[in-house]
């Protein structure tokens, strides 16, 4: 038997085992936020890694942060040197459920039905995790011995960022360019794709302090809601089309997301819904914006371009007060579509599939921004079982097929990488 057909058959002797893994890891409800059960998933799937020969560590981002308490799990398998090393990642935090109505199957139930695996953070992004571990343990099943190392991390906070997760793995020197030659982060981007980056993006918080009044006599006062309604009219009549007339040459999927976009993402003003009400006039009004830039826009131009609508509609109305904070800012990322593991991943997807890997760029954000710009370690991709459809959504599910055929992908992608 060749290696291929090895791997081949050592992943479908374990295809039970897998699943039965990513089933445990998704009845931890690891939602973020606020970040619940993080420990006991780490310790799941470090107890894993332990089992399969890797050396495990627990990192905690070092300054003290809000909420429930912050761990990542990283392992090292020692090869037979220690360098080419090749670095798989993927988050184990999920956005929350959501109406639990529009769910026909437990969103924290792990059930096996119809040939899926159902429930919230299946394909994002727990069916990655589950995927790369045991596209390593089938190598070592299938008798082979890997000449360079490996190395696991699951990590937390993805989804507000990745700040306590991959980012500080960056800052706390485990992957970094001095030790770290291969990233592949395991998102759930179809198993035939392989995503070499990502659009860039903008949140920005803007304020409108008005003039309290009663409501019978609202002319007394300066309506700061009313007047975040004519800012965001503004924004979709007067920068929409611009941003919708700016494409980008990067393969982004969907099409529709080559264009630049903004979205008013969170909107908030006078007093809260579920109490008895008052007659005021609101004073204050906070609207969250979410730019997404091209790569063909600088960051610089972005912020200028949105302070300066904010600019324009205060010197329309002189009694409101307007203020802009930052509160997130994501370059533009991509690595060469022929660079060394793009390249074993569009080989092993050749192999495995029998049809061409499709080269993508993804319409959000994902830890590669950390991987390439705090760790510096710039052949990194994208690439894991599931459909992106599906993630954040009702019913959330990755196919049982898929996910064996990308752990074979990662596993021939992994012995081209270090021999």
């Amino acid at each position: 038997m060749s290696d291929a057909d090895r791997i081949r058959a050592a992943v479908d002797t374990q295809r039970d085992e897998c699943a039965a893994f990513l089933a445990e890891l998704v009845r931890i409800p690891t939602v973020n936020p606020p970040g619940d059960r993080y420990e006991d998933c780490a310790r799941l799937i470090g107890d894993r890694l332990t089992a399969f020969g890797y050396a495990v560590q627990y990192v905690r981002p070092r300054a003290p942060r809000d909420g429930p308490p912050r761990v990542n799990v990283f392992g090292r398998l020692q090869g037979q040197v220690a360098r080419p090393t090749l670095h798989f990642n993927g988050h184990f935090d999920v956005v929350p459920a959501g109406d639990l109505a529009a769910w026909t199957h437990t969103p924290f139930g792990g059930e096996i039905a119809d040939g899926r695996l159902w429930g919230r953070g299946t394909g994002d992004q727990k069916a990655g995790i589950a995927a790369s571990i045991y596209a390593i343990e089938a190598i070592r099943r299938a008798g082979l011995a890997l000449r360079g190392c490996v190395e696991q991390s699951a990590t937390v906070d993805e989804e507000s960022g990745g700040f306590a997760g991959v980012a500080e793995l960056c800052d706390q020197g485990f992957i970094s360019a001095g030790r770290t030659d291969h990233v592949i982060i395991t998102e759930p981007l179809d198993v035939d794709r392989v995503c070499i980056g990502h659009r860039g993006v903008y949140w920005a918080e803007v304020t409108a302090r008005g003039v309290t009044a009663h409501g019978s006599m609202p002319d007394l006062g300066r309506n700061a809601a009313q007047a975040m309604a004519r800012l965001v009219t503004r924004i979709e009549h007067e920068l929409g089309p611009k941003l919708e007339a700016r494409i980008t040459a990067m393969p982004v999927e969907p099409p529709a997301a080559r264009h630049a976009s903004i979205s008013l993402n969170a909107l908030h003003a006078g007093q809260p819904i579920d109490v008895e009400q008052t007659p005021m006039v609101p004073d204050l009004c906070v609207a969250i914006f979410d730019r997404r830039f091209i790569a063909e826009e600088s960051s610089g131009d972005v912020r200028r371009e949105f302070d300066a609508i904010v600019a324009q509609e205060a010197a329309d109305d002189g009694d409101i007060r307007w203020s802009v904070r930052e509160l997130m800012l994501v370059e533009p990322t991509a690595t060469p579509a022929d660079g060394p593991v793009a390249q074993a991943l569009r080989s092993a997807i050749q192999a495995v599939l029998g049809r061409p890997a499709a080269i993508i760029a993804s319409p959000g954000t994902y830890d590669q921004k950390h991987v390439v710009r705090r760790g510096g370690v710039a052949d990194c991709v994208a690439y894991g079982p599931g459909r992106l459809e599906t993630a954040h959504r009702p019913d959330e599910y990755v196919d049982l097929e898929d996910l064996a055929n990308a752990t074979q992908v990662m596993a021939l992608a992994a012995l081209a990488l270090l021999g």
